[in-house]
């Protein structure tokens, strides 16, 4: 499974075959994510670690359908292989287009052109979403960066945010935000009104890593597990299920296309 490497002071390591992951982001000695390269070699799993892409839907559809048609969490683009347009030492342009196997599950002529690219201690993905169908087409999209935080510093792990209100997924209902307890056996909260399109999560021992994206990433989640070397720092454009409920989902109209940025930094 090829992967690419790029590096212009950070490093980092993206493999096209696999959604388009970004696996490795490294400014210097600091590892900024956490991946479990198992799940990386075994295309029948999901990879449990670096960045995947969310796209067309960022988390779980009710009943795991849109418009009748079958889309599991988190949509399909993080296990189809894209295609390299352009590389060189510090970025890489990949592509992914429209097929009968997209159409079977999101009936629309898209193409989504991801540019990744590295310089100092920062990672930016910019995103191009065309439309090049007939009729306007519904955007969702998101990542899912696990960051490398040891189980045994969780405790003291903060992230950003201004969020009062949540959606705890573990426990199924809304609550009141009173700040995270990333020691519990899940934690797995959609904040309702984080407050812009930019958090922090400041890791003990280890520089604070900025995730600052587009306008458009409005909506964040936040998971990790007990016993894992990760918390998860989500910017989705639209809670889950918007493809179904309308809530916060974008649009890009006919022969159209939109164009949204993901940076991920270490603060100095």
């Amino acid at each position: 499974m090829e992967s690419i490497e790029l590096s212009d002071g950070a490093r980092a390591e993206v493999v096209p075959a696999r959604g388009a992951i970004v696996t490795r982001f490294d400014v210097g000695d600091t590892q900024v994510l956490y991946l479990d390269r198992a799940t990386l070699a075994d295309p029948a799993k999901n990879v449990r670690g670096g960045i995947p892409f969310l796209f067309p839907t960022a988390g779980r559809l009710d009943g795991d359908r849109y418009q009748g048609r079958e889309m599991k969490q988190h949509g399909f683009a993080r296990n189809l292989p894209f295609a390299v347009e352009r590389r060189d030492a510090r970025s890489v342009t990949v592509a992914l287009d429209a097929s009968d196997e997209t159409r079977a599950r999101f009936p629309f002529e898209f193409r989504v052109e991801l540019t990744i690219s590295v310089a100092e201690r920062e990672l930016r993905i910019a995103q191009r979403y065309q439309n090049r169908g007939g009729e306007r087409m519904p955007l969702h999209a998101g990542f899912h960066p696990y960051f490398f935080v040891p189980d045994a510093d969780k405790a003291r792990a903060t992230v950003e945010t201004r969020a009062t209100r949540a959606f705890d997924n573990v426990q199924k209902r809304d609550v009141p935000f009173t700040g995270f307890d990333f020691t519990r056996p899940e934690v797995d909260l959609h904040l309702h009104d984080h407050g812009g399109s930019a958090s922090a999560l400041a890791r003990p021992g280890a520089p604070t890593v900025e995730i600052e994206g587009s306008a458009e990433f409005g909506h964040w989640v936040i998971w990790t597990l007990a016993g894992k070397d990760f918390i998860c720092v989500e910017p989705w454009t639209a809670p889950a299920n918007a493809l179904n409920s309308g809530d916060g989902v974008l649009w890009i109209e006919p022969h159209a296309e939109r164009s949204l940025s993901l940076a991920i930094r270490l603060r100095d």
